[in-house]
């Protein structure tokens, strides 16, 4: 049974190590985790460019096209949680994180990379109705900057090759 699972695995994780479904595939999970779902992308992207090195910068832009994307649906999804909540109370929530997050404005978007709160802070930004098209811009730097550092991070911990 184990030589079955091992034998298994490692035919899929040659298949997602592939360019043509690798990307693909690093673009799904970056998108799906950068929503209100608790996933982490980063491991995909180090283990595509472990594997194909040559793909060190398509997957970094991949990775940080999917993540922000993934930042403006929930965006989207705080700004529609904000109205249906307006819907029902008719009253308005003024707290400090959300003044903080008024007062930064878009900027505080660049703060969407860090975990745990990255990904509600999008979704705050939604609800206070901040500029969209900024916000993703933020979203996008801080992510790309995420990406670059902790997929070049993770090959200079782990610089050889893999074992067979």
């Amino acid at each position: 049974m184990e030589a079955w699972i091992e034998l298994h695995l490692s035919a899929l994780l040659a298949a997602l190590a592939l360019p043509q479904f690798g990307l693909s595939t690093v673009f799904v999970i970056s998108l799906v985790s950068a929503t209100l779902l608790p996933l982490g992308s980063e491991p995909a992207v180090f283990g595509l460019v472990k594997l194909n090195p040559q793909l060190f910068w398509p997957a970094i832009v991949v990775a940080t096209l999917g993540n922000t994307l993934g930042g403006a649906i929930t965006w989207w999804m705080g700004y529609g949680a904000e109205r249906a909540y307006q819907r029902v109370t008719h009253r308005s929530a003024q707290r400090r994180a959300l003044q903080w997050l008024e007062r930064f404005g878009p900027r505080a978007c660049l703060l969407s990379w860090l975990p745990g709160v990255g990904d509600p802070l999008c979704a705050v930004a939604g609800w206070l109705k901040l500029p969209f098209w900024p916000c993703v811009a933020y979203m996008a730097i801080g992510k790309l900057v995420r990406y670059i550092t902790m997929t070049a991070g993770l090959l200079w911990v782990f610089p050889g090759g893999l074992a067979s």
